[in-house]
């Protein structure tokens, strides 16, 4: 497109570009969440049998999104890595009026249907984070408005839940509540994608420092991934549990904060306070990547922030156990831990790598890879919760995950790190494909 808007972004200085573009991002995927979080805002505990067993709704309504969601990642991988950039801000609209759509459904049907309804929510929902951030990948700001972009969905979260308790404040019954807060949400969506729309393509200067991006088809993405794959494996694994542990401490959150003793009514204020404390500490560790210019330093500085972070949820719920921090302090901590290692693997972290290796590409690909395994993972880790410990409050099964999850992480994230410090001491000088078959 080659509005008067884009023109004037295409002359504009780097800082004002970086301001409009992340504050654009920000406010589409901050409105993303209205239609996929709101309803977690609700106990639903009205017990369901499925199989035999008694399940909550709250948490067949969980797993079900999250299938959902999963597989709109897998189908993510191909159709967000071929998809040309003209097609995007239609798409982006399309899918988040197909979820809104499926949450009229949601108030409408009774019961265990609503598993349905929010499946169906789920599906589309998956591919809103790649279409953003295809607009903003390959740029030389490309880490602040990474960090700028993850920060909507931290904040966002916690208000979304607020918001849902508003409304159902206002007499609004827990089945119709998600149907309701998207539409507050719906007109955002649309100004969003209008506005991603006028931003120009990066420019020469920009491809020659971070590599041009191009869609990438079957072929390439298998030889870029059998070119890096134990440390990309890695990766991915963790990528695995700590998206298990965010879906925990998210779509929870209700259970976990009155596990540690704060009532609904201070909830509401409790859903927003902690994420707008996380929100800042995140932004600012990981916006500041931008000042290396180096992708392979870049790299391996962000792998290290993703150790320290996974080091940082076990130390921080071993203080809250040990009676050294309250429960708020912990919340905001393990938030900041969680995030600090967990998003860079949405973003930036394979925009850096694409750059330090000089594969023609996008990071896309890598992006919902993790994310498709991360969601999958979501799903096996709820339903071993629900079948073999359905009786264990769900405050003790997040203090016991968090353990897992940092010991975890240390191993795997330290592995990858040492891995891509050997492998990327020299750029490619073949093709991956031809690196990968004489490996």
């Amino acid at each position: 497109m080659n509005s008067p808007l884009t023109r004037w972004l295409a002359r504009t200085n780097r800082v004002t570009f970086t301001i409009f573009a992340g504050a654009v991002a920000f406010m589409t995927y901050f409105a993303m969440y209205g239609f996929r979080k709101p309803y977690t805002a609700a106990l639903f505990a009205e017990p369901v049998v499925l199989l035999g067993r008694n399940f909550t709704l709250k948490s067949v309504l969980v797993i079900a999104q999250i299938v959902g969601y999963a597989l709109s990642k897998f189908l993510g991988i191909k159709v967000l890595s071929e998809m040309p950039p003209g097609r995007r801000a239609v798409g982006l609209v399309g899918l988040v009026a197909s979820s809104e759509l499926a949450l009229l459904l949601f108030g409408i049907v009774p019961g265990a249907w609503k598993a349905l309804a929010i499946f169906l929510n789920g599906l589309p929902l998956g591919m809103i984070w790649g279409l953003v951030f295809s607009f903003l990948e390959g740029r030389r700001t490309s880490d602040v408005l990474g960090a700028i972009l993850s920060a909507s969905f931290i904040l966002s979260t916690g208000v979304v839940k607020s918001v849902g308790r508003w409304v159902m404040e206002q007499g609004v019954s827990e089945g119709w509540m998600p149907f309701v807060v998207g539409l507050i949400f719906l007109p955002a969506i649309g100004l969003g994608a209008f506005l991603l729309a006028q931003l120009p393509p990066p420019s020469r200067e920009e491809e020659a420092l971070r590599t041009h991006r191009q869609p990438m088809y079957a072929a390439d993405r298998s030889a870029f991934y059998r070119a890096f794959a134990p440390g990309l494996t890695a990766i991915v694994l963790m990528a695995m549990v700590l998206t298990g542990f965010r879906t925990i401490r998210d779509d929870f959150a209700a259970e976990i904060w009155t596990g540690l003793g704060f009532s609904g009514q201070e909830q509401i204020t409790l859903f927003t306070l902690s994420e707008s404390l996380v929100t800042p500490v995140v932004l600012v560790v990981l916006g500041l990547m931008v000042v290396i210019r180096d992708d392979r330093r870049a790299f391996l500085i962000q792998m290290s922030l993703m150790v320290g972070g996974v080091a940082l949820i076990g130390l921080a719920t071993l203080l809250h156990q040990i009676g050294a921090i309250g429960g708020l302090l912990w919340m905001v901590l393990i938030g900041v831990g969680l995030n600090v290692a967990y998003i860079p693997a949405g973003c930036f972290l394979f925009d850096r790598l694409i750059g330090a290796t000089r594969f023609p590409g996008t990071a896309v690909f890598m992006i919902y890879v993790t994310d498709a395994f991360g969601y999958a993972s979501s799903v096996g880790i709820l339903l071993f919760r629900e079948l073999f410990t359905p009786r264990l409050e769900w405050l003790t099964f997040f203090i016991r995950f968090a353990y897992a999850a940092s010991l975890i992480g240390v191993i795997a994230f330290g592995f990858a790190l040492a891995y891509f410090a050997r492998r990327t001491r020299q750029p490619l000088t073949a093709s991956p494909a031809e690196i990968s078959e004489a490996q």
